[in-house]
């Protein structure tokens, strides 16, 4: 690293640039986030339509209850 000491122009330049980098990595970093949230309500969307397509189906078809088979026992 360098040890001269800045003048304050390349400071104000330092602070600039560092200023700009940030954005740009928070401006991706919101992107993200916007791109993962998205396919988080896809994904819920797909599960709730198989959800509700297999409810349907279970409604028109209903489920015999079991009867107890008894055991016989021996002596």
């Amino acid at each position: 690293m360098n040890d001269e000491p800045k003048t304050a122009a390349e400071l104000k330049e330092i602070r600039l640039n560092r200023k700009i980098a940030q954005d740009a990595e928070g401006i991706k970093a919101m992107a993200d986030i916007a791109a993962a949230d998205i396919a988080i309500r896809k994904r819920t969307a797909d599960l709730r339509a198989i959800r509700l397509a297999k409810e349907a189906a279970d409604r028109e078809k209903p489920v015999e209850p079991k009867t107890k088979s008894k055991k016989k026992k021996t002596s």
